[in-house]
């Protein structure tokens, strides 16, 4: 029987193996799915687990999308561009890290029929899956993306990937004019995950004026788990639309069962309903 693992720190809020073990069950696959709490030191030995034949893939979350990168033969393109991690896999003997985070995302903003073409858009946070949303916002068309970290150097490491990319520190956030400027907010942080975590400290309301987002602004966190983070709960009482990242994480999840199963899952009613959170 063939084992396939997510791995996370925190992991509990993943629908993961929900996800995969319903595939596997849908398709006939003799295989099982589960997740891990880790630490970066346990990193080195689960990529090990790969090469030896004792798991057969891994999903990577928060926060190791980029400390895996030491411990692969080898990457894909998409990983080997956006530095960023989410699928592993064994190919003749090497263990291979695959980026379906890109894709995923595209496909997420097709599901709503978003275009973010000549669009501008700011991105908080400066994490794992942040180059993997700048790459498919860039391949999409967007006309100028701006960055706020909590950390600025990471911020600018980013910027060195991508040079168009606009920076900004996390400290202005309070006074800055976001609404006005920008059509697409994405929250890319861990911040939501727990309902204890601090709020996003952005204006949602337009600087100056009693008006509200509107429909036209869309707010997007990268969170699925729980569905409605204080990010979007407070954008959605000004008016915008808003958009989990429930839809992204099945896309990326249907690539990376492609990669281990070569079968595409179906996404249909019961998968939706499956993770109707």
């Amino acid at each position: 029987m063939k084992k396939f693992l997510v791995i996370g720190n925190p992991i509990e809020h993943s629908l993961s193996p929900k996800l995969h073990n319903h595939w596997i069950k849908q398709n006939n696959i003799n295989a099982t799915y589960d997740r891990r709490l880790l630490t970066e030191d346990d990193i080195e030995k689960i990529v090990n687990d790969v090469k030896k034949n004792k798991i057969d893939g891994i999903n990577v979350t928060i926060p190791f999308k980029k400390s895996v990168l030491p411990f692969l033969d080898k990457l894909t393109p998409l990983a080997k561009v956006t530095q960023s991690v989410n699928t592993i896999f064994r190919e003749n003997e090497k263990i291979v890290g695959d980026n379906t985070d890109v894709g995923g995302f595209e496909q997420a903003l097709r599901h709503i029929n978003y275009s973010v073409k000549n669009k501008k858009i700011f991105i908080l946070g400066a994490g794992g899956v942040t180059p993997s949303i700048i790459l498919a916002l860039t391949k999409l068309g967007a006309f100028e993306i701006t960055l706020s970290n909590r950390t600025r150097e990471k911020a600018e490491n980013m910027k060195k990937k991508y040079s168009t990319l606009k920076v900004i520190d996390w400290g202005e956030l309070p006074d800055f004019d976001i609404l006005r400027d920008f059509n697409m907010i994405i929250n890319t942080t861990s911040l939501g995950l727990s309902k204890f975590d601090e709020k996003v400290k952005i204006n949602y309301a337009i600087a100056g004026s009693d008006k509200k987002p509107g429909s036209n602004k869309l707010f997007y966190d990268v969170i699925y788990n729980p569905k409605e983070t204080n990010f979007l709960s407070t954008a959605r009482e000004n008016g915008a639309q808003t958009e989990n990242g429930k839809m992204m994480f099945i896309y990326q999840a249907q690539l990376a069962f492609k990669t281990w199963h070569n079968i595409l899952p179906k996404i249909d009613n019961e998968t939706m309903k499956l993770l109707d959170l």
